[in-house]
């Protein structure tokens, strides 16, 4: 089979496609021809060292697939050949098949495509996950996504006014603003041309943020966690912006605040049952037309460098995705 291998830490340019030998079945394991896979920033970090999981060399990125059972373990009930299925791993995702523990794995209706099944469990699990369970958000609170275009932002903007939330779509361009708005955004903050501090003050009428969602980091969260709301919530994703902050703590403690993080991979170790019902009803509201997945491109499986370098460099709007 193909697969995209990175043999150093380095850039998106040095990973290289090779033939290599179909990875063994293993007891409790389905082996999945894969249709396509999602790009995460995960990924872009992984290749370059920068990521808290090191796999051993040679590797191949990707976190999520979707595609079709092609073989299933003796000892794994419920799970069959030919069944359409999506699944999350901690790696190994760019290549033509991949073999995953059945717990990873769920059943997509004939109503999904693969793209947009391949594009859906980090992004949406963690949204899902981090506003229903970390923060707990609740209708008619006000929910701020910084990078609000980007894959888990776009899905936080969908989710959150899905629960009721009045939403503020935080990013960096009117184009990344416009599509946010188009997926159900209230208002919307340009942070490279506007002050974030001033808008949200003007927007929330001095009384802040209920719960703030950051994929991002850096110079954002600086500004952004100055407007939490009294007993508000911050939702600590990830870090795109390459620069990990560092909490002004009397903040948390004048404003009663909450700092969460949400690092939704960890529950597949911890709580896969948490896991299984969030992609339950995730299924349901898919199934009803209430979450609409944006794919903003799709690369074949040689050019993922390509593919890659555009999410590095924080062009990509709503999900970037591979089809071997």
């Amino acid at each position: 089979m193909k697969a995209l291998l990175c043999h150093e830490f380095g850039p998106p340019e040095a990973l290289t496609l090779a033939d290599i030998p179909s990875p063994p079945l293993d007891a409790g394991c389905v082996r999945i021809a894969v249709r396509a896979c999602g790009v995460n920033f995960p990924d872009v970090l992984m290749i370059q060292g920068l990521y808290q999981l090191k796999p051993p060399f040679p590797f191949s990125p990707g976190l999520e697939i979707a595609g079709d059972i092609i073989e299933v373990a003796i000892d794994v009930p419920g799970l069959r050949a030919g069944q359409r299925v999506m699944a999350t791993m901690m790696y190994g995702g760019f290549a033509e098949e991949v073999v995953v523990p059945a717990a990873s794995v769920v059943p997509i209706s004939a109503e999904m495509s693969y793209e947009h099944g391949a594009g859906f469990p980090l992004a949406y699990g963690t949204a899902h996950i981090a506003l229903t369970r970390r923060a707990q958000l609740k209708a008619g609170e006000t929910l701020l996504v910084l990078g609000a275009a980007g894959g888990v932002g776009l899905a936080a903007v969908e989710l959150g006014k899905h629960l009721g939330a009045r939403v503020v779509a935080a990013a960096s361009t009117s184009e990344k603003l416009a599509l946010a708005r188009s997926t159900g955004a209230d208002e919307l903050i340009n942070y490279r041309s506007e002050n974030l501090r001033d808008r949200l003050n003007e927007i929330t009428n001095g009384g802040g943020v209920d719960v703030i969602y950051d994929p991002v980091g850096g110079d954002i969260f600086d500004q952004a966690v100055r407007r939490i709301a009294w007993e508000g919530r911050y939702l600590v994703i990830g870090f795109a912006s390459g620069r990990i902050p560092a909490l002004p703590a009397n903040i948390a403690l004048l404003k009663n605040a909450s700092i969460v993080g949400t690092f939704w991979g960890a529950y597949l170790q911890h709580n896969p049952g948490l896991i299984r019902r969030s992609f339950a009803q995730l299924g349901e509201w898919y199934a009803a037309g209430a979450l609409k997945p944006h794919i903003h491109d799709v690369f074949p499986l040689n050019e993922a460098p390509s593919a890659l370098r555009l999410l590095m460099d924080r062009r990509a709007m709503g999900k970037i995705l591979l089809k071997p």
